[in-house]
């Protein structure tokens, strides 16, 4: 007989042999069975945090069980603007929203980033794979975009709820952030996923955009013979660009190279060079060339 599984209200799954906290055994204690069977995910608990650590979060004592900490908040729950160590201390009330309950293990996590950021939180977690969500672009850095959403609530910490990382904004590879977004810009945007880390929704640019890969594929095949010009060597190869927006590797053992040859000898960036199709690999969207 298969245990039970609680779904938190982020759509996580949490199996009862799951720890929800790593502290260590928890005592098969009847009595905290029974009181944890009146919680469920979505509830509002309140208790005494017990203990804090920086790996494992913390330990809160519940109201109406004192014999010892039956609620656990991990570092991620915690909050979105300042580190567990300042957030929490041990003796302090918190309230918490609880988003999975482990009755086998007598534990319960709880989120104090729901409670602390309630309009958020409601925001993050009603946000479904694949929705399309609009808004302007708020800054650009070296690792992502920062979108503000135009039907999202304020981040208490970024500039924008919404985040593109640099791999979601286009099929294509990119030099610049600023060649595909500018701040100001109005975009929009497929959500992948609600980073309960950041506290962020994560979107895709590119998932709005037709795939070349995919289109480029469906008119060639192995044995294929193209032209294409060198755009970046590596150890074990180089890479070559055939088409717009799209490369294959030709590995090493491929190139044509006298004996002692490196392909530094015998090739630079830039220079064009013919190739055959010798694997397409679609779910990972790879080709493998050959120059032989």
């Amino acid at each position: 007989m298969h245990a039970s599984l609680t779904t938190s209200s982020q759509g996580r799954v949490t199996a009862p042999h799951e720890r929800l906290d790593g502290m260590g055994a928890t005592p098969d204690d009847r009595a905290s069975r029974e009181f944890l069977a009146g919680i469920h995910v979505g509830d509002l608990c309140s208790g005494t945090v017990a203990e804090v650590t920086r790996s494992r979060g913390v330990a809160v004592t519940l109201d109406g069980f004192s014999a010892y900490p039956l609620g656990t908040v991990w570092p991620a729950d915690v909050s979105w603007r300042w580190k567990t160590a300042v957030a929490v201390k041990v003796g302090r009330r918190i309230t918490a929203e609880v988003v999975a309950v482990d009755l086998d293990e007598s534990r319960v996590r709880l989120s104090m980033t729901a409670t602390e950021n309630p309009e958020l939180w409601a925001f993050l977690t009603s946000r479904h794979r694949g929705e399309i969500l609009s808004g302007t672009v708020a800054a650009i850095e070296r690792f992502g975009v920062f979108v503000s959403l135009d039907d999202g609530p304020d981040h208490p910490v970024f500039p924008g709820v919404g985040f593109i990382t640099i791999p979601e904004l286009s099929w294509r590879h990119i030099d610049a952030v600023s060649d595909v977004v500018r701040v100001g810009q109005h975009i929009s945007c497929e959500f992948l996923q609600f980073d309960d880390w950041n506290g962020e929704a994560r979107l895709s640019l590119r998932a709005l955009q037709p795939d070349p890969f995919a289109a480029f594929v469906e008119g060639i095949a192995v044995g294929r013979t193209l032209r294409g010009h060198v755009t970046k060597m590596i150890p074990f190869g180089v890479f070559v660009r055939v088409a717009d927006g799209i490369e294959g590797l030709v590995h090493l053992q491929e190139l044509t190279l006298m004996p002692g040859e490196t392909p530094e000898d015998v090739l630079q960036v830039g220079d064009e060079i013919t190739v055959v199709v010798t694997e397409i690999d679609r779910e990972r969207r790879r080709l493998a060339l050959s120059q032989r």
